[in-house]
Protein backbone atom coordinates (compact mmCIF):
# COMPACT_ATOMS: atom_id res chain seq x y z
CA UNK A 1 0.00 0.00 0.00
CA UNK A 2 1.27 3.48 -0.81
CA UNK A 3 0.07 6.85 -1.96
CA UNK A 4 -1.72 9.82 -0.51
CA UNK A 5 -4.08 9.26 2.41
CA UNK A 6 -6.97 11.35 3.59
CA UNK A 7 -7.92 11.57 7.23
CA UNK A 8 -5.19 12.68 9.63
CA UNK A 9 -2.39 11.39 11.80
CA UNK A 10 -3.07 10.19 15.35
CA UNK A 11 -0.66 11.47 17.98
CA UNK A 12 -0.28 10.07 21.47
CA UNK A 13 2.18 10.72 24.25
CA UNK A 14 3.75 7.89 26.23
CA UNK A 15 4.38 9.44 29.63
CA UNK A 16 7.54 7.82 30.99
CA UNK A 17 7.29 9.77 34.25
CA UNK A 18 9.96 12.40 33.49
CA UNK A 19 11.11 11.24 30.04
CA UNK A 20 12.77 8.27 28.39
CA UNK A 21 16.38 9.36 29.08
CA UNK A 22 17.65 7.87 32.38
CA UNK A 23 18.98 11.21 33.57
CA UNK A 24 15.78 13.15 32.82
CA UNK A 25 15.21 13.59 36.56
CA UNK A 26 18.37 15.74 36.69
CA UNK A 27 16.82 18.44 34.52
CA UNK A 28 16.80 21.85 36.26
CA UNK A 29 13.17 22.08 35.12
CA UNK A 30 12.23 19.27 37.51
CA UNK A 31 12.35 18.45 41.17
CA UNK A 32 13.30 14.90 42.09
CA UNK A 33 9.87 14.28 43.66
CA UNK A 34 7.77 16.16 41.11
CA UNK A 35 6.12 12.95 39.95
CA UNK A 36 4.44 12.73 43.36
CA UNK A 37 2.86 16.18 42.96
CA UNK A 38 -0.65 16.41 41.45
CA UNK A 39 0.40 19.67 39.77
CA UNK A 40 3.05 17.84 37.71
CA UNK A 41 0.48 15.52 36.14
CA UNK A 42 -1.94 18.39 35.58
CA UNK A 43 0.80 20.22 33.72
CA UNK A 44 1.53 17.19 31.50
CA UNK A 45 -2.16 16.79 30.70
CA UNK A 46 -2.62 20.49 29.97
CA UNK A 47 0.42 20.62 27.67
CA UNK A 48 -0.71 17.51 25.78
CA UNK A 49 -4.17 19.02 25.36
CA UNK A 50 -2.67 22.32 24.19
CA UNK A 51 -0.96 20.32 21.44
CA UNK A 52 -4.35 18.76 20.59
CA UNK A 53 -2.86 15.28 21.07
CA UNK A 54 -5.27 12.36 20.96
CA UNK A 55 -4.20 10.57 24.12
CA UNK A 56 -1.66 10.20 26.88
CA UNK A 57 -0.46 6.74 27.96
CA UNK A 58 0.82 5.85 31.43
CA UNK A 59 2.10 2.40 32.39
CA UNK A 60 1.49 0.65 35.66
CA UNK A 61 4.29 -1.47 37.15
CA UNK A 62 3.75 -4.47 39.38
CA UNK A 63 7.32 -4.57 40.67
CA UNK A 64 10.14 -2.08 41.14
CA UNK A 65 12.13 -1.64 37.96
CA UNK A 66 15.82 -2.41 37.70
CA UNK A 67 17.71 0.92 37.56
CA UNK A 68 20.45 -0.85 35.61
CA UNK A 69 18.25 -0.60 32.53
CA UNK A 70 14.92 1.00 33.54
CA UNK A 71 14.85 4.78 33.25
CA UNK A 72 11.62 4.96 35.26
CA UNK A 73 11.82 2.26 37.95
CA UNK A 74 9.05 3.70 40.16
CA UNK A 75 5.48 4.14 38.88
CA UNK A 76 2.10 5.32 40.15
CA UNK A 77 -1.29 3.73 39.47
CA UNK A 78 -2.32 5.22 36.11
CA UNK A 79 -6.08 5.00 36.68
CA UNK A 80 -5.75 7.15 39.80
CA UNK A 81 -3.39 9.63 38.12
CA UNK A 82 -5.63 9.98 35.07
CA UNK A 83 -8.75 10.41 37.19
CA UNK A 84 -7.04 13.46 38.68
CA UNK A 85 -5.89 14.76 35.28
CA UNK A 86 -9.43 14.32 33.94
CA UNK A 87 -10.52 17.19 36.20
CA UNK A 88 -7.94 19.54 34.66
CA UNK A 89 -8.59 18.64 30.99
CA UNK A 90 -11.53 18.35 28.61
CA UNK A 91 -10.49 16.45 25.48
CA UNK A 92 -7.27 14.45 25.85
CA UNK A 93 -7.69 10.66 25.92
CA UNK A 94 -6.44 8.99 29.12
CA UNK A 95 -5.00 5.50 28.56
CA UNK A 96 -3.86 3.29 31.42
CA UNK A 97 -1.60 0.29 30.85
CA UNK A 98 -2.71 -2.71 32.93
CA UNK A 99 -1.82 -6.39 32.97
CA UNK A 100 -4.14 -9.29 32.16
CA UNK A 101 -1.86 -11.70 34.01
CA UNK A 102 -2.08 -10.02 37.43
CA UNK A 103 -5.49 -8.35 37.38
CA UNK A 104 -9.06 -9.61 37.64
CA UNK A 105 -11.21 -8.84 34.58
CA UNK A 106 -14.30 -7.79 36.53
CA UNK A 107 -12.42 -5.49 38.90
CA UNK A 108 -10.32 -3.93 36.13
CA UNK A 109 -13.34 -3.49 33.87
CA UNK A 110 -15.14 -1.65 36.67
CA UNK A 111 -12.10 0.51 37.44
CA UNK A 112 -11.64 1.53 33.80
CA UNK A 113 -15.34 2.22 33.41
CA UNK A 114 -15.14 4.44 36.49
CA UNK A 115 -12.32 6.41 34.83
CA UNK A 116 -14.42 6.57 31.68
CA UNK A 117 -17.26 8.25 33.56
CA UNK A 118 -15.03 10.62 35.52
CA UNK A 119 -13.45 11.74 32.24
CA UNK A 120 -16.74 11.88 30.26
CA UNK A 121 -15.72 9.18 27.81
CA UNK A 122 -11.96 9.59 27.51
CA UNK A 123 -10.69 6.36 29.12
CA UNK A 124 -8.64 3.69 27.44
CA UNK A 125 -6.86 0.51 28.44
CA UNK A 126 -3.48 -0.50 27.02
CA UNK A 127 -3.47 -4.29 27.44
CA UNK A 128 -0.20 -5.99 28.38
CA UNK A 129 0.51 -9.48 29.73
CA UNK A 130 3.53 -8.69 31.99
CA UNK A 131 6.67 -10.66 31.26
CA UNK A 132 9.05 -10.20 34.21
CA UNK A 133 9.71 -12.54 37.12
CA UNK A 134 10.10 -9.62 39.55
CA UNK A 135 6.40 -8.85 39.15
CA UNK A 136 5.47 -12.52 39.39
CA UNK A 137 7.29 -12.75 42.74
CA UNK A 138 4.99 -10.06 44.13
CA UNK A 139 2.10 -12.46 43.50
CA UNK A 140 3.72 -15.48 45.10
CA UNK A 141 5.05 -17.03 41.89
CA UNK A 142 8.60 -18.22 41.22
CA UNK A 143 8.42 -16.96 37.65
CA UNK A 144 5.94 -15.56 35.19
CA UNK A 145 3.95 -18.14 33.22
CA UNK A 146 4.93 -18.88 29.62
CA UNK A 147 4.18 -16.42 26.83
CA UNK A 148 1.61 -18.54 24.97
CA UNK A 149 -0.30 -19.19 28.19
CA UNK A 150 -0.28 -15.48 29.06
CA UNK A 151 -1.76 -14.58 25.68
CA UNK A 152 -4.44 -17.25 25.95
CA UNK A 153 -5.51 -15.67 29.24
CA UNK A 154 -5.22 -12.17 27.76
CA UNK A 155 -7.54 -12.99 24.85
CA UNK A 156 -10.19 -14.40 27.18
CA UNK A 157 -9.72 -11.44 29.55
CA UNK A 158 -10.29 -8.96 26.70
CA UNK A 159 -13.32 -10.90 25.50
CA UNK A 160 -14.91 -10.88 28.97
CA UNK A 161 -14.09 -7.20 29.55
CA UNK A 162 -15.82 -6.21 26.31
CA UNK A 163 -18.86 -8.33 27.25
CA UNK A 164 -19.06 -6.60 30.63
CA UNK A 165 -18.74 -3.13 29.14
CA UNK A 166 -21.37 -3.93 26.50
CA UNK A 167 -23.80 -5.09 29.19
CA UNK A 168 -23.25 -2.11 31.51
CA UNK A 169 -26.43 -0.16 32.09
CA UNK A 170 -28.64 -2.75 30.36
CA UNK A 171 -29.47 -5.09 33.24
CA UNK A 172 -28.57 -7.96 30.91
CA UNK A 173 -27.15 -11.11 32.50
CA UNK A 174 -23.66 -12.12 31.39
CA UNK A 175 -22.70 -15.79 31.27
CA UNK A 176 -19.08 -16.56 30.53
CA UNK A 177 -17.58 -20.03 30.92
CA UNK A 178 -13.97 -20.09 29.79
CA UNK A 179 -10.74 -21.81 30.62
CA UNK A 180 -9.50 -18.94 32.80
CA UNK A 181 -12.63 -17.08 33.93
CA UNK A 182 -16.22 -17.83 34.94
CA UNK A 183 -18.90 -15.18 35.29
CA UNK A 184 -22.66 -15.44 35.68
CA UNK A 185 -24.56 -12.32 36.64
CA UNK A 186 -25.22 -8.68 35.88
CA UNK A 187 -22.47 -6.08 35.61
CA UNK A 188 -23.90 -3.29 37.72
CA UNK A 189 -22.38 -0.16 36.21
CA UNK A 190 -23.66 2.66 34.00
CA UNK A 191 -23.01 2.43 30.27
CA UNK A 192 -19.81 3.96 28.90
CA UNK A 193 -20.19 7.57 27.66
CA UNK A 194 -18.26 6.58 24.51
CA UNK A 195 -19.99 3.24 23.86
CA UNK A 196 -17.07 1.19 25.19
CA UNK A 197 -13.78 2.28 26.73
CA UNK A 198 -11.03 2.17 24.10
CA UNK A 199 -8.81 -0.92 24.08
CA UNK A 200 -5.17 -0.70 22.97
CA UNK A 201 -2.78 -3.64 22.87
CA UNK A 202 0.99 -3.51 23.29
CA UNK A 203 3.14 -6.38 22.08
CA UNK A 204 4.61 -7.63 18.82
CA UNK A 205 4.59 -11.40 19.34
CA UNK A 206 2.32 -13.56 17.15
CA UNK A 207 -0.05 -13.90 20.11
CA UNK A 208 -0.10 -10.15 20.60
CA UNK A 209 -0.79 -9.47 16.94
CA UNK A 210 -3.63 -11.98 16.90
CA UNK A 211 -5.16 -10.42 20.01
CA UNK A 212 -4.87 -6.95 18.47
CA UNK A 213 -6.54 -8.08 15.24
CA UNK A 214 -9.49 -9.59 17.13
CA UNK A 215 -10.15 -7.08 19.92
CA UNK A 216 -8.05 -3.93 19.87
CA UNK A 217 -9.03 -0.44 18.79
CA UNK A 218 -5.35 0.43 18.59
CA UNK A 219 -1.87 -1.06 18.82
CA UNK A 220 1.06 0.54 20.63
CA UNK A 221 3.85 -1.14 18.72
CA UNK A 222 7.66 -1.07 18.69
CA UNK A 223 9.19 -0.39 15.27
CA UNK A 224 12.62 0.85 14.23
CA UNK A 225 12.70 0.31 10.47
CA UNK A 226 10.14 1.39 7.89
CA UNK A 227 10.12 -2.06 6.26
CA UNK A 228 9.24 -4.00 9.41
CA UNK A 229 6.69 -1.36 10.40
CA UNK A 230 4.88 -1.79 7.07
CA UNK A 231 4.92 -5.57 7.47
CA UNK A 232 3.42 -5.31 10.97
CA UNK A 233 0.81 -2.84 9.72
CA UNK A 234 -0.28 -5.25 6.96
CA UNK A 235 -0.31 -8.26 9.31
CA UNK A 236 -2.58 -6.68 11.91
CA UNK A 237 -4.92 -5.08 9.37
CA UNK A 238 -5.25 -8.36 7.44
CA UNK A 239 -5.88 -10.19 10.72
CA UNK A 240 -8.66 -7.74 11.55
CA UNK A 241 -10.27 -8.38 8.17
CA UNK A 242 -10.11 -12.15 8.75
CA UNK A 243 -11.80 -11.58 12.12
CA UNK A 244 -14.69 -9.86 10.34
CA UNK A 245 -13.67 -6.34 11.36
CA UNK A 246 -13.08 -3.18 9.34
CA UNK A 247 -9.25 -2.90 9.32
CA UNK A 248 -9.58 0.87 9.73
CA UNK A 249 -10.94 0.24 13.23
CA UNK A 250 -7.46 -0.82 14.42
CA UNK A 251 -5.10 2.17 14.72
CA UNK A 252 -1.40 1.29 14.52
CA UNK A 253 0.76 3.69 16.57
CA UNK A 254 4.49 2.91 16.95
CA UNK A 255 6.42 4.47 19.80
CA UNK A 256 8.98 7.10 18.80
CA UNK A 257 11.73 8.30 21.14
CA UNK A 258 12.34 12.02 20.58
CA UNK A 259 15.09 14.56 21.05
CA UNK A 260 14.30 17.88 19.38
CA UNK A 261 16.44 20.94 18.71
CA UNK A 262 16.39 24.07 16.57
CA UNK A 263 19.06 22.39 14.40
CA UNK A 264 20.05 18.75 13.99
CA UNK A 265 23.44 19.55 15.51
CA UNK A 266 21.78 21.07 18.58
CA UNK A 267 19.52 18.03 18.98
CA UNK A 268 22.49 15.64 18.74
CA UNK A 269 24.43 17.68 21.26
CA UNK A 270 21.45 17.58 23.61
CA UNK A 271 21.00 13.81 23.40
CA UNK A 272 24.76 13.22 23.83
CA UNK A 273 24.80 15.38 26.97
CA UNK A 274 21.75 13.62 28.38
CA UNK A 275 23.19 10.14 27.78
CA UNK A 276 26.61 11.08 29.10
CA UNK A 277 25.00 12.22 32.36
CA UNK A 278 23.25 8.82 32.64
CA UNK A 279 24.82 5.72 34.24
CA UNK A 280 27.52 4.37 31.92
CA UNK A 281 26.20 0.83 32.26
CA UNK A 282 22.66 1.77 31.28
CA UNK A 283 22.83 1.12 27.52
CA UNK A 284 24.53 -2.28 27.87
CA UNK A 285 22.18 -3.30 30.69
CA UNK A 286 19.09 -2.31 28.74
CA UNK A 287 20.27 -4.05 25.56
CA UNK A 288 21.13 -7.22 27.50
CA UNK A 289 17.60 -7.29 28.90
CA UNK A 290 16.01 -6.43 25.54
CA UNK A 291 17.65 -9.18 23.47
CA UNK A 292 18.25 -11.82 26.14
CA UNK A 293 22.05 -11.86 25.81
CA UNK A 294 24.74 -10.61 28.19
CA UNK A 295 26.12 -7.79 26.07
CA UNK A 296 28.96 -7.29 28.57
CA UNK A 297 30.35 -10.67 27.51
CA UNK A 298 30.58 -9.68 23.83
CA UNK A 299 33.58 -8.15 22.10
CA UNK A 300 32.75 -4.45 21.90
CA UNK A 301 34.63 -3.82 18.66
CA UNK A 302 33.33 -6.87 16.81
CA UNK A 303 29.99 -7.36 15.05
CA UNK A 304 27.22 -9.18 16.89
CA UNK A 305 27.76 -12.97 16.59
CA UNK A 306 25.30 -14.92 14.39
CA UNK A 307 23.91 -16.81 17.38
CA UNK A 308 22.90 -13.50 19.00
CA UNK A 309 21.06 -12.40 15.86
CA UNK A 310 19.07 -15.65 15.86
CA UNK A 311 17.55 -14.73 19.23
CA UNK A 312 17.05 -16.88 22.34
CA UNK A 313 16.63 -20.63 21.96
CA UNK A 314 13.44 -20.68 24.05
CA UNK A 315 11.27 -17.65 23.25
CA UNK A 316 8.46 -19.06 25.39
CA UNK A 317 10.26 -17.95 28.56
CA UNK A 318 12.22 -15.04 27.11
CA UNK A 319 11.54 -12.27 29.63
CA UNK A 320 11.94 -9.31 27.30
CA UNK A 321 9.54 -7.91 24.72
CA UNK A 322 9.33 -9.97 21.52
CA UNK A 323 8.47 -6.81 19.59
CA UNK A 324 11.45 -4.91 21.00
CA UNK A 325 13.81 -7.83 20.40
CA UNK A 326 12.76 -8.36 16.79
CA UNK A 327 12.96 -4.67 15.89
CA UNK A 328 16.43 -4.38 17.48
CA UNK A 329 17.80 -7.52 15.83
CA UNK A 330 16.41 -6.49 12.43
CA UNK A 331 18.10 -3.11 12.73
CA UNK A 332 21.40 -4.80 13.63
CA UNK A 333 21.06 -7.19 10.67
CA UNK A 334 20.50 -4.27 8.31
CA UNK A 335 23.24 -1.94 9.59
CA UNK A 336 25.86 -4.54 10.75
CA UNK A 337 27.43 -2.39 13.49
CA UNK A 338 29.96 -3.46 16.08
CA UNK A 339 28.55 -3.82 19.58
CA UNK A 340 30.15 -0.50 20.60
CA UNK A 341 28.78 1.25 17.51
CA UNK A 342 25.28 -0.03 18.13
CA UNK A 343 25.28 1.05 21.77
CA UNK A 344 26.16 4.57 20.65
CA UNK A 345 23.77 4.44 17.67
CA UNK A 346 20.80 3.80 19.98
CA UNK A 347 21.10 7.42 21.12
CA UNK A 348 19.95 8.54 17.68
CA UNK A 349 17.92 5.70 16.18
CA UNK A 350 16.17 4.26 19.23
CA UNK A 351 16.35 0.96 21.04
CA UNK A 352 13.25 -1.19 20.78
CA UNK A 353 11.15 1.81 19.86
CA UNK A 354 12.35 3.86 16.94
CA UNK A 355 14.32 6.98 17.70
CA UNK A 356 14.42 10.47 16.26
CA UNK A 357 16.99 13.22 16.84
CA UNK A 358 16.55 16.42 14.85
CA UNK A 359 14.33 19.43 14.24
CA UNK A 360 10.52 19.63 14.37
CA UNK A 361 10.53 20.04 10.57
CA UNK A 362 12.53 16.83 10.16
CA UNK A 363 10.22 15.04 12.59
CA UNK A 364 7.23 16.13 10.52
CA UNK A 365 9.00 14.62 7.48
CA UNK A 366 9.38 11.31 9.36
CA UNK A 367 5.74 11.27 10.42
CA UNK A 368 4.55 12.13 6.92
CA UNK A 369 6.65 9.42 5.26
CA UNK A 370 5.54 6.65 7.62
CA UNK A 371 1.90 7.73 7.46
CA UNK A 372 1.68 8.00 3.69
CA UNK A 373 3.49 4.68 3.10
CA UNK A 374 1.11 2.83 5.44
CA UNK A 375 3.64 2.02 8.11
CA UNK A 376 1.38 3.51 10.80
CA UNK A 377 -1.76 5.49 11.53
CA UNK A 378 0.11 7.77 13.90
CA UNK A 379 2.77 7.74 16.61
CA UNK A 380 3.10 7.56 20.37
CA UNK A 381 5.70 10.24 21.05
CA UNK A 382 8.21 9.63 23.86
CA UNK A 383 10.27 12.78 24.54
CA UNK A 384 13.66 12.66 26.27
CA UNK A 385 12.44 15.15 28.91
CA UNK A 386 8.70 15.72 28.98
CA UNK A 387 8.25 19.20 30.33
CA UNK A 388 10.18 21.20 27.75
CA UNK A 389 9.76 18.81 24.81
CA UNK A 390 5.98 18.93 25.09
CA UNK A 391 6.07 22.68 24.59
CA UNK A 392 8.11 22.21 21.39
CA UNK A 393 5.63 19.59 20.18
CA UNK A 394 2.70 21.92 20.84
CA UNK A 395 4.23 25.13 19.53
CA UNK A 396 6.44 23.92 16.66
CA UNK A 397 5.73 20.34 15.51
CA UNK A 398 1.94 20.42 15.50
CA UNK A 399 1.69 23.68 13.47
CA UNK A 400 3.93 22.12 10.81
CA UNK A 401 1.75 19.01 10.63
CA UNK A 402 -1.33 21.22 10.35
CA UNK A 403 0.20 23.23 7.52
CA UNK A 404 0.76 19.97 5.62
CA UNK A 405 -2.81 18.80 6.17
CA UNK A 406 -1.66 15.94 8.39
CA UNK A 407 -3.29 17.04 11.65
CA UNK A 408 -6.53 18.71 12.71
CA UNK A 409 -6.77 22.33 13.81
CA UNK A 410 -9.04 21.62 16.77
CA UNK A 411 -10.49 18.59 18.51
CA UNK A 412 -13.39 17.11 16.53
CA UNK A 413 -14.75 15.06 19.42
CA UNK A 414 -14.98 15.07 23.21
CA UNK A 415 -14.29 11.33 23.60
CA UNK A 416 -11.25 9.16 22.96
CA UNK A 417 -13.18 6.83 20.68
CA UNK A 418 -14.41 9.89 18.83
CA UNK A 419 -10.79 11.02 18.28
CA UNK A 420 -9.91 7.65 16.72
CA UNK A 421 -13.02 7.67 14.53
CA UNK A 422 -12.47 11.24 13.33
CA UNK A 423 -8.92 10.46 12.22
CA UNK A 424 -10.14 7.79 9.82
CA UNK A 425 -13.56 9.29 8.98
CA UNK A 426 -12.62 10.28 5.43
CA UNK A 427 -9.94 7.67 4.83
CA UNK A 428 -10.46 5.77 1.60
Amino acid sequence: MSGTRSGHVLLGLNVLVYGYIPSAWRSPLLGINDFLAPEYWERIGALAERARLDAVFLADALGLGDPAYDANPIRLDPTVVWAHVARATEHIGLIATASTTFNDPVELSARLLTLDHLSAGRAGWNLVTTRDDRSAANFGLDRVVGRSRRYERAAEFADLARKLWSAAGTGRRIRHEGEHFHYDGEFRAPASPQGLPVLFQAGGSPGGRDLASRYADGVFTAEITLETAREHYRTVKQGAARAGRDPREVAIMPGLLLTLGSTEEEARRRVDELYESSPSRYAAGWLSHAIGVDVGALELDEPFPPEVLRGPADPEFFTGSIGFRESILEQIRQTRPTVREYLRQTRYSGSGHGGFVGTPEQLADRIEEWYHTYACDGFNLQPDILVDSLEVIADELVPILRSRGLFRDEYESTTLRGHLTAARAVTA
